[in-house]
């Protein structure tokens, strides 16, 4: 039997949830189908999920269709949490992408479009709400071309073999151009491939909540979906983490190569430690109820329980290791709560970051304030109410702040010592900029003659433990190669924590000179946006955008709409939504997606603002420790080059060959 992991992506009040009800009941895998509105639904089976009438926790439903067995997995629409929405790529073969016929594309859907590219995730659309007033199939057939691509194309029209269709789909490939020319036609094997390969995106439509086109898209995907072989080496993923209703800890695991079995012991890294615990149970769900099985093969998703060490993007078997995501909370707030539950707060929430690791609990003993990272207003409301619920612990929130971070604009060679008596260590560490969303990737150009390897991976396990501060404003490092490029070792006085000191110091170090270079940049969050208007207020929404500092392009203006596009950022959004809506009469509409960071509008006011003095904060110093006459002592940063014991080289200041990297990591 053919098979694959299907996962159902939106943006919200799209009706994805609506239409995995409509085709678990056209399969036969459930009985009744239940309607959001009404608080039934059989895959938004949280209480949170019923009162609000959104998707917030991934969940998994399995059908049989034409002798295609489908996993399907619901991904949270709402923006609030598209990181959970990112994370169940890691368990997609292909992935069903529901535009609103009465929406259209919205802000939000392209930024799952181009998440689906970048995970390379083949992907079907469908067109649904079709009942509602719409601008017509023509219209919503060039707006998915124009703004998703070119090749999404009728899927009914291919499988029933229309010549434009096959021969658009045709000119996708140069194999099957070749093809299609000899026979005048495409098999239905190389539909299957063009559809795998991201060629071709197949189109379907109808209303899910009337049953319209609901099997024709269930024959569509299970005629479409290819056949794949599966490596025999256990490997798995593992794409989310949560809690079953009695409390269990459940880790949601796409197997990707052999059988994982109960009761087996699975191994692992956690923070370059190793780890080996025991698969205690498996589970196969149906929206909120479960079998128990006793193995699960190669192709599908289960959920395990007695896993406590894995985190969503873990690793397991011969399973390579994934990329970073790109989705993450552009907002921190204060939580506030009683004094004497400030370390529960703080323990109940980094069990809470363990399923949602993007939450970044951070606790600032200096100040004594816990912070967390969150999207939004209703993400907030959600954690709170998981801690009440789950630990009976009140808290709130203060005001939330933008979440900024820096990043280097040359490249600076960094050293960090550390000596005091009994202790040795000294690590040069190359900081260079990169291009906007690569994160932070450490890698090593150390030659292990000069330095042994398990050094060079203590060093680097080291500098990936924390974020760095930046020194212009305090806020998070990003966008930088961090590569270790000299380091030295005493065969006695050498520990491990020695190494983190010199590996932290020499980074510290580093953007020390940038900043007195002049080379460091702060960077802001942004969201692309979509704003529908009448045509007769598009003067007095560009005036409000232009004021916000946004980037945008030209309105476009058709039947008395003005839609305009483009790029604001996220500090100057506020509640403009509500002021779309007074100053239009409610007619009109703002989505917002996040689009990644960029450079901060309003630079110059953060930093005077933020008043950091990178000197003064204890948690970063940047200066190194040395040994003299028996005792050590501090050195500042600005000297601390001249003392080194390794030397500094010109010639690495160059740009950065991934040839030459021993190892590296993206975090």
């Amino acid at each position: 039997m053919r098979q694959a992991v299907v996962g159902l992506l939106a943006h919200v009040d799209a009706g994805k949830t609506t239409l995995a009800e409509a085709m678990l009941l056209e399969a036969g895998a459930i009985r009744r189908a239940g309607r959001v509105d009404d608080g039934e639904a059989h895959l938004d089976f949280d209480a949170m999920e019923r009162e609000r009438g959104i998707t917030i926790f991934a969940a998994q439903g399995s059908l049989d269709h034409a002798g295609v067995h489908l996993d399907l997995v619901d991904a949270p629409g709402h923006v609030d949490f598209s990181a959970e929405a990112e994370r169940t790529l890691a368990a997609l073969d292909y992935a069903l992408l529901v535009v609103g016929a009465n929406d259209g594309v919205q802000s939000h859907t392209e930024t799952l479009w181009d998440l689906l590219a970048e995970r390379s995730v083949p992907a079907f659309v469908f067109v649904g709400k079709t009942d509602l007033p719409n601008p017509g199939c023509e219209a919503l057939t060039a707006e998915l071309r124009a703004r998703l691509s070119d090749a999404c194309l009728d899927g009914a029209a291919l499988l029933a073999g229309d010549p434009a269709a096959l021969e658009e789909a045709a000119a996708t490939d140069e194999d099957a151009l070749e093809e299609y020319l000899e026979a005048g036609s495409l098999s239905l094997g190389t539909l299957r491939r063009l559809v795998a390969e991201r060629r071709v995106f197949p189109c379907f439509s109808g209303s899910a909540l009337r049953g319209e086109g609901v099997r024709g898209l269930l024959d569509g995907i299970c005629a479409l979906v290819a056949e794949r072989s599966w490596p025999e080496p256990f490997a798995a993923r593992v794409w989310r983490v949560g809690r079953s209703g009695r409390g269990e800890r459940l880790a949601w695991l796409k197997v990707t190569g052999g059988t994982l079995r109960a009761k087996e012991r699975l191994e692992g890294f956690d923070g370059g430690a190793p780890w080996s615990e025991k698969v205690n149970e498996l589970r196969v769900y149906q929206g909120s109820s479960h079998k128990v099985v006793g193995e699960v093969p190669a192709g599908r998703v289960c959920a395990a329980t007695g896993l406590t060490r894995v985190v969503p993007g873990s690793a397991l078997g011969a399973e390579p290791t994934a990329a970073a995501p790109r989705l993450a909370p552009v907002l921190s707030f204060q939580v506030l709560c009683d004094e004497g539950d400030r370390h529960a707060v703080v323990a109940a929430l980094r069990e809470l970051a363990d399923e949602d690791p993007t939450l970044g609990v951070a606790w600032r003993p200096q100040l004594g304030e816990l912070h967390v990272r969150l999207m939004g207003e209703v993400q907030k409301d959600v954690v709170a109410r998981l801690l009440r619920e789950r630990h009976g612990l009140e808290v709130g929130f203060g005001p939330g702040g933008v979440l900024y971070r820096e990043t280097v604009t040359a490249a600076f060679e960094g050293v960090g010592h550390f000596e005091p008596l009994r202790h040795y260590a000294e690590a040069r560490l190359l900081v260079e900029p990169l291009p906007r969303g690569s994160g932070v990737v450490y890698g090593s150009r150390c030659p292990e003659d000069d330095l042994a390897r398990n050094w060079q991976r203590l060093i680097l396990s080291c500098a990936m433990e924390r974020e760095h501060p930046g020194t212009l404003a305090g806020f998070p490092l990003d966008d930088v190669r961090v590569t270790l490029v000299a380091g030295r070792a005493h065969p006695k006085h050498t520990e491990g924590g020695d190494f983190r000191q010199a590996a932290w110091r020499a980074i510290r170090q580093a953007l020390m000179q940038a900043r007195a270079a002049g080379a460091v940049e702060l960077l802001e969050p942004w969201y692309r946006l979509r704003l529908s208007v009448p045509a007769e207020r598009v003067g007095r929404a560009m005036s409000d955008l232009r004021r916000m500092s946004a980037r945008l392009g030209a309105p476009e203006v058709a039947g008395g709409v003005a839609v305009v596009s483009g790029e604001v950022p996220a500090s100057e959004v506020g509640e403009y939504a509500l002021e779309v809506a007074r100053y239009t009469g409610g007619r009109g509409t703002l989505s917002l997606a996040p689009a990644g960071y960029d450079a901060c509008h309003d630079a110059d006011d953060v930093v005077a603002r933020a008043a950091y003095d990178p000197l003064a904060d204890l948690d970063a110093p940047p200066g190194s420790v040395f040994c003299s006459h028996g005792a050590g002592h501090p050195v500042p940063w600005d000297e601390a080059g001249a003392m080194a014991h390794t030397e500094a080289d010109p010639s690495r200041l160059t740009a950065w060959r991934p040839a030459d990297a021993a190892f590296f990591s993206a975090g």
